[in-house]
């Protein structure tokens, strides 16, 4: 077999198909003028040893989050990763992203897509899932464009308190089926009941509620649910998986559609991915449901066979009707969620959820009594909270980075109206000393003192 795509002679043989001479004879229509006569200023080839070396002083110019003490969070969380998960899924079986198209030949594959979405369904109450999506953000847009496609109307209501990040990818990737989207303000980071009742009409498709949300506070979202199915509307849940070892699932709630983004289910931060969209639904919206779905049957022998099923949602089939246009997805990081979750299993789950909420306790009590910080809202929180500090934030970010410690995400990246403030995430990789240090060292910034 040739690994070089082109020989001379295939070369020849095209330009005689083309019926020129040379390369330079399809470049005829570009002035001579904006011809580069020279080579590129490029570098001589180095050897893969000098690579290797150069990339390695390359990388000693970055700073490495998992060198410092890391309270950054807003949907990318530094979470303790077993080394089992690696192990698992460097596994030759798992290193793909697609989702198989011959069940027959990829029955364990296919096994562990259809575990994956067994968990999550039961992690978040809900009927059926799929076998993935991109992202946390995707999931949302495809939620937004499934309720929207469902009822046939186009309005969407959006607190303030669900992800920034994810109203962009919404708004982008639905722009061109003209939604409509409506913003409801909270009040103390939480959603007011009577202005969602006030907002609501028989336009309203569907409203987004995050549970915990983009703030850390954790919501009572069941009556917020009532309120919105009385208005003949679907309602969209972002849920964190982890927080589901702690909290009531938001689909026994009544949920219609839950997403979420799968990075702390054993998934590496990863400068920002590839990570993982979680999306389950009830039965009546199965059949609208975006991406691959893996079900079990029999074969001829009566043996058990994973196989894709409800296919004719499908792009593949369904072409321009189709419900969605993924179906290559996130694979590999479904299978490394499902290798986490079996081996933390609902204790573990819970113990995770219990440690998150333990600290962000104790994190919020002890910055509540440091003069000069404020809490903006309330608890309880599950694992981020807003900390509102007087003074310079990007001089404190720098002050606090010397420290050794990522002190948190800045909210004026987000247009929030809320440039003094912080997103600050505790999991349970951050214990008792190292909240303590943080704390220390903002007293330290607030006092004047230098290092």
């Amino acid at each position: 077999m040739r690994y070089v795509p082109l020989t001379p002679d295939d070369r020849e043989a095209m330009l005689r198909d083309i019926g020129v001479s040379s390369l330079d004879d399809l470049l005829t229509q570009i002035p001579d003028s904006l011809k580069l006569k020279r080579p590129l200023d490029f570098p001589d080839a180095l050897s893969e040893s000098e690579v290797v070396g150069m990339m390695t002083s390359m990388a000693r110019k970055n700073l490495n989050a998992g060198d410092l003490v890391s309270f950054l969070g807003a949907g990318c969380y530094d979470h303790f990763i077993p080394a089992a998960i690696d192990a698992l899924a460097s596994r030759s079986e798992y290193i793909t992203a697609y989702t198989p198209y011959q069940p027959e030949v990829s029955q364990g594959t296919l096994q562990v897509i259809y575990e994956f979405q067994s968990m999550l369904c039961e992690l978040f109450g809900m009927d059926a899932a799929n076998a993935s999506v991109y992202d946390g953000g995707t999931a949302l847009a495809e939620a937004v464009l499934l309720a929207c496609g469902n009822s046939r109307k186009t309005r969407v209501l959006w607190p303030q308190s669900v992800h920034p990040h994810y109203r962009k990818v919404v708004q982008t990737i639905a722009k061109p089926s003209g939604l409509q989207f409506d913003f409801l303000h909270m009040q103390e980071g939480r959603v007011v009941p009577e202005k969602l009742k006030a907002a609501l009409s028989v336009e309203v498709a569907a409203v987004v509620l995050q549970y915990p949300n983009f703030f850390g506070v954790i919501e009572n979202i069941e009556p917020l649910i009532q309120i919105i199915h009385e208005a003949g509307a679907l309602a969209i849940v972002v849920a964190d998986p982890l927080a589901m070892g702690v909290l009531e699932a938001p689909g026994r709630f009544g949920a219609d559609i839950v997403i979420g983004e799968g990075q702390a289910l054993g998934n590496a931060q990863s400068y920002g991915g590839p990570y993982l969209g979680l999306f389950t639904v009830k039965d009546k919206l199965v059949r609208r449901m975006p991406g691959r779905i893996v079900g079990v049957t029999k074969d001829v022998d009566g043996r058990r066979a994973y196989v894709l099923t409800l296919q004719t949602r499908e792009q593949h089939i369904r072409r321009d009707k189709a419900t969605s246009n993924i179906c290559t997805n996130e694979g590999l990081c479904a299978a490394r969620a499902t290798f986490f979750m079996s081996l933390i299993g609902p204790k573990g789950l819970r113990g995770i959820g219990e440690a998150c909420m333990g600290a962000a306790q104790y994190m919020s009590q002890r910055l509540q009594k440091t003069k000069g910080v404020t809490l903006p809202f309330s608890g309880p929180y599950f694992k981020e909270l807003v900390v509102s500090i007087q003074g310079d934030i990007p001089r404190f970010l720098e002050f606090m980075a010397k420290r050794g410690i990522l002190a948190g995400i800045p909210l004026s990246r987000f247009d929030l109206g809320m440039d003094n403030a912080l997103l600050v995430a505790v999991t349970e990789r951050r214990t008792k000393a190292q909240m303590d240090g943080y704390v220390d060292a903002v007293r330290d910034f607030l006092e004047g003192k230098a290092k």
